[in-house]
């Protein structure tokens, strides 16, 4: 379903799932959705200050997040409270369902970070995604998801992730 002008700019829930349960939701602005891909914004929705190290996710911090309804990740542009760009987080995914007003997408663990000047790529959480035994339980789905991981990956140190938001 896309969205047409009437409808960009209402509030979505987007809500994340792992393991079957919902780790969070949150409103987000929808920003488009052409069928295939649903653009939203939201404001960073942690509590605090979450300090991975190489990047710090603090209140004022805006994410543009990227959803695709036949790809199995999300891409979240995050930018400062001055609007400069921070550089993309990304979750591997199944692909998003929007459905009335709540955007669901269910977080197979694996991550990627790629900073704003592509010069720090890193994968994240291949530990988690190991213990999570989705490797066991659907091979199909933890194959999608490295692919995604790779392919990501390979977009970041090439073209840069900026390419697939266009």
């Amino acid at each position: 379903m896309s969205a047409n002008s009437a409808d960009e700019g209402r509030l979505l829930e987007v809500v994340l799932v792992k393991g079957g349960r919902t780790k969070i939701r949150y409103e987000a602005e929808l920003l488009s959705d052409d069928g295939t891909r649903i653009a939203v914004r939201a404001p960073w929705s942690g509590a605090g200050v979450r300090d991975f190290g190489f990047v710090r996710f603090e209140p004022g911090d805006v994410f543009t997040e990227y959803y695709w309804r036949d790809r199995w990740y999300a891409v979240k542009e995050v930018r400062d409270v001055t609007g400069a760009l921070k550089g993309w987080y990304c979750d591997i995914t199944r692909p998003a369902a929007l459905s009335g007003a709540e955007l669901v997408v269910e977080d197979l663990d694996l991550d990627l970070w790629c900073s704003a000047d592509g010069s720090d790529v890193r994968r994240l959480d291949e530990d988690e995604f190991a213990e999570s035994g989705l490797g066991q339980t659907d091979p199909q789905a933890a194959a999608a998801a490295v692919a995604a991981l790779d392919a990501l990956e390979a977009q970041a140190r090439g073209e840069g992730l900026a390419g697939l938001l266009g």
